[in-house]
């Protein structure tokens, strides 16, 4: 659940604390080009308030206007299709005739809204079990990262908490511009440097300096499925420690900077000197990023975070090919 959706539950609450009969929509399904991504929610208020988006706007007024009549949801949750024509896609503004299904329920007592705010304030992911036929509700807390949403005739299950994790290892230049990109996309963004004198400059924002040695900090962290670990300071005293915690946790990228010359040595001393194998080290990414060309420290946070996304989402990026006649340049950040 990403920082925007978060604020939308938060805004349930309090609706109905006020009062208020409220609708949650949450996007279970979406074919083609769709405005918001599966688990996405919005929220009706009975007067026609809108919290959180699904679409460009246009879904959104269909679903007020349900709202305001009392004709959806009114008794059980139901799910509502929208964009299944060509007219009806071109209807509610959706792109390349995409479609969407929302699942839509009236949130209530049984809708466990206050505790399942109160879980995940306290940093933890839960899973929220929505019963179709009654529109109960069950909670329990999730270890690992799980699927975000399952849908069956029975149950919409959905799996809430905190979102991606980024620890940056050092707090020179590049590691501000990666800190302020990776926090504009919901990432929670932590700083590891016991160098006081970088330590001491920083001033990121949103962005949470934690103390110690950097292997201390992994270890500290204990990365799941939703964390990423990036080396940033090119000193093997500090980048090494880190590294060698981070490929042994269930981290789903990690990444140094350094030259494809200061890679190999880096899987050497990694290997002979902290044993680890040749499957742990198949998984650091360096020179880390996109080999896009990359020079200056924001092109390069920008080659870091896309290839970030890239792993978050299952893809494999293939090495670029230069354009004839262009100068092939080695990306900044394996420098």
């Amino acid at each position: 659940m990403d920082n925007v959706d978060l604020q939308v539950i938060r805004t349930v609450r309090d609706w109905c604390n006020a009062g208020h009969r409220v609708v949650l929509a949450t996007v279970t399904r979406t074919w083609g080009s769709a405005p918001r991504p599966v688990g996405s929610v919005v929220a009706v208020r009975g007067d026609g308030l809108v919290s959180g988006s699904v679409s460009g706007g246009c879904i959104e007024d269909d679903l007020i206007e349900r709202v305001r009549g009392t004709s959806i949801a009114a008794d059980r949750p139901e799910k509502v299709c929208y964009g299944v024509t060509g007219d009806e896609a071109a209807r509610f503004g959706l792109p390349c005739g995409g479609s969407l299904e929302l699942v839509v329920e009236t949130i209530a007592a049984r809708s466990a809204i206050d505790d399942l705010l109160a879980r995940l304030e306290r940093g933890g992911r839960v899973t929220r079990t929505l019963h179709l036929a009654d529109g109960r509700v069950e909670l329990a807390d999730s270890a690992g990262a799980g699927e975000v949403l399952v849908l069956s005739d029975e149950t919409l299950v959905t799996t809430l908490g905190p979102g991606f994790r980024l620890l940056l290892i050092g707090a020179g230049q590049l590691t501000h511009y990666l800190a302020t990109m990776a926090l504009a996309l919901d990432y929670e963004v932590l700083i590891c440097d016991p160098r006081e004198e970088y330590a001491a400059a920083w001033a990121v924002a949103g962005a949470t300096l934690v103390s110690g040695m950097p292997d201390d900090a992994v270890t500290a962290l204990r990365p799941d499925a939703h964390t990423a670990v990036v080396a940033l300071t090119h000193d093997p005293k500090l980048d090494d420690l880190a590294l060698m915690e981070a490929l042994q946790s269930e981290a789903f990228y990690v990444g140094a900077i350094g030259s494809q010359a200061n890679q190999r040595k880096r899987c050497e001393r990694l290997k002979q000197h902290f044993g680890l194998g040749d499957a742990a080290l198949a998984r650091l990414h360096g020179p880390v990023g996109l080999k896009n060309g990359a020079r200056t420290p924001p092109e390069i946070a920008v080659s870091i975070l896309a290839e970030m996304t890239a792993v978050r989402y299952g893809y494999r990026i293939l090495p670029p090919v230069p354009l004839q006649g262009r100068a092939s340049i080695e990306a900044g950040c394996g420098v």
